[in-house]
């Protein structure tokens, strides 16, 4: 129900009590919404439990805390940051954009942040719902969510054991909160699309398999989804889990519930280095195969049950993988043989010939380019591309993009590189304008892309289509033209144009 409230102050009263947010540009926001209650205390590493609720008026002015994560003062070479203190375990909070909070009944956009399942916030400026609230008329969610050893450390080796992706049933308990509220902010509860980029676009993939998200939404757009991913089973989460404890000593979890979670984040530190593998992205935390919440790869509940029916926007950046190697000089001393040893894991003893595949199509590539054209692909692209090869065989609706635009920051070693297209998608470059990545682009060239993006991923929320008159005509994917839009400074709909990566590794299994 919408309360009296002001222009300035809106007032939203739900169920659990009455929010006061406030106005910013045009578009009624209300920040730091509890949806779950605080998994503190003997409730950390349990599944999310629906929240008490408040008496009188809650303040929404103010984001919440952000997920307790590693974060390095400075920032970094590419981001510049993702994830800013404060840092709370009290963090299962939620964020609503809305051009007003009436009975409209508009589109709902719920984003996931991601983050290497480590890192982020739906807090972040980054991720701000007020382009996608006022340019196309919807009601936009950023939620919060358990990251690290918080949300993906999994305890038990057997089917009884609890659930083990707590991550997991934080996004569902936001993803219920949305179906059940979203009404009273001006949102239809039958309209929503889940959006999500890297880990957030497995967090989408995942919520479709659930047994009761999966009910939740109709469309979902993955950004950048690490789908080449292995995600372990409970048995050999179960090992990782055993390291991470060696490390704090804690041989329990009540023990691990008396720790203060800064201890617990630099013992995650201490995995990413017992668990690197050279030319592999790290991730010491991931999702778990379990009984109770991914019964299977994420990939795979975009292909059966009712996440078949979900429509789907799926896209990837061209040079992902230079986001972690392409500034680092321990790559760049890479040698071939090193290389070719790598995409054995792959390609077996057809390693040398991968390595001449890659090398014919970057002239003058160094061993380190090829490798990052090798995990853009398993990792990104190849995956990604035969998700919309299988939907499109079972008929089901799949729209494919690939976003080529460069930026010359760094001397152009990132190409375009993992996490650049998310600004475009934003439309709101005065949010990263801390973001090291972005130096040198020009202004009219990027705004352009930018407005194409934006409204393409409007149309898709508000329709299930891409298309827009701004934008050259986007066809659905299919097993015979492989329509592909290509995201650059000359945006254009392309056959195929991940053909040479998909027969490449369509051979290695050969």
């Amino acid at each position: 129900m919408v309360g009296a409230g002001d222009q300035d102050s809106p007032v939203v009263e739900l169920p659990a009590g009455t929010l006061r947010g406030r106005t910013e540009g045009a578009v009624a926001v209300f920040k730091g919404v509890p949806y779950a209650e605080p998994p503190v205390g003997d409730l950390r590493w349990r599944p999310a439990r629906p929240h008490p609720g408040w008496s009188g008026t809650r303040d929404a002015t103010a984001h919440g805390p952000s997920a307790p994560q590693m974060f390095l003062e400075g920032g970094d070479p590419v981001l510049g940051g993702h994830g800013f203190p404060p840092f709370d375990e009290d963090c299962l909070t939620l964020n609503v954009w809305t051009p007003s909070a009436d009975t409209a009944g508009r589109p709902v956009l719920v984003w996931i942040h991601g983050g290497g399942f480590v890192s982020g916030s739906g807090s972040m400026p980054h991720y701000s719902g007020e382009t996608f609230a006022r340019n196309g008329d919807l009601v936009v969610v950023t939620i919060n969510y358990r990251i690290g050893p918080l949300g993906y450390l999994a305890f038990g080796a057997d089917a009884d054991a609890e659930p083990a992706n707590f991550w997991l049933t934080d996004q569902v308990a936001a993803l219920r909160w949305v179906h059940e509220n979203i009404a009273g902010f001006g949102g239809d509860p039958g309209n929503i699309t889940v959006a999500g980029q890297s880990g957030g676009a497995v967090s989408t993939a995942a919520l479709a398999g659930h047994p009761e998200a999966r009910t939740l939404f109709q469309r979902a757009i993955l950004q950048s989804p690490p789908f080449g991913l292995h995600i372990p089973t409970r048995a050999e989460s179960a090992e990782r889990t055993a390291v991470y404890q060696e490390i704090l000593g804690a041989k329990e979890i009540d023990e691990l519930r008396a720790v203060p979670w800064q201890r617990l984040i630099e013992a995650g530190g201490e995995l990413f280095g017992r668990t690197m593998r050279w030319g592999y992205w790290p991730t010491p935390f991931l999702p778990v195969i379990d009984e109770a919440t991914l019964a299977r790869h994420p990939v795979e509940t975009l292909l059966e049950g009712a996440g078949s029916d979900i429509d789907v926007l799926i896209g990837w950046t061209r040079e992902e993988a230079n986001f972690g190697f392409g500034l680092d000089e321990r790559y760049a001393a890479a040698t071939r043989d090193q290389v070719v040893e790598r995409a054995a894991d792959t390609f077996g003893d057809r390693a040398a010939e991968a390595y001449a595949a890659y090398e014919s199509v970057r002239p003058g590539a160094r061993p380190v380019d090829v490798l990052m054209d090798l995990i853009s692909d398993e990792l990104f692209r190849v995956p990604s591309v035969e998700l919309a090869e299988r939907r499109a065989a079972q008929g089901r609706p799949v729209w494919v993009y690939q976003f080529d635009f460069p930026t010359p920051a760094h001397d152009g070693r990132l190409g375009a590189a993992h996490c650049l297209e998310l600004p475009f998608t934003f439309n709101n470059f005065d949010q990263w304008s801390h973001a090291p990545f972005l130096e040198g682009i020009r202004p009219g060239v990027r705004d352009g892309l930018a407005s194409a993006m934006h409204q393409a991923w409007i149309s898709f929320i508000r329709t299930g289509d891409p298309n827009h008159p701004a934008l050259p005509a986007w066809e659905r994917y299919d097993g015979q033209s492989r329509t592909t839009m290509r995201f650059d400074s000359v945006t254009k709909a392309t056959e195929d144009l991940a053909g040479d990566s998909r027969r490449l590794h369509s051979s290695a299994r050969d």
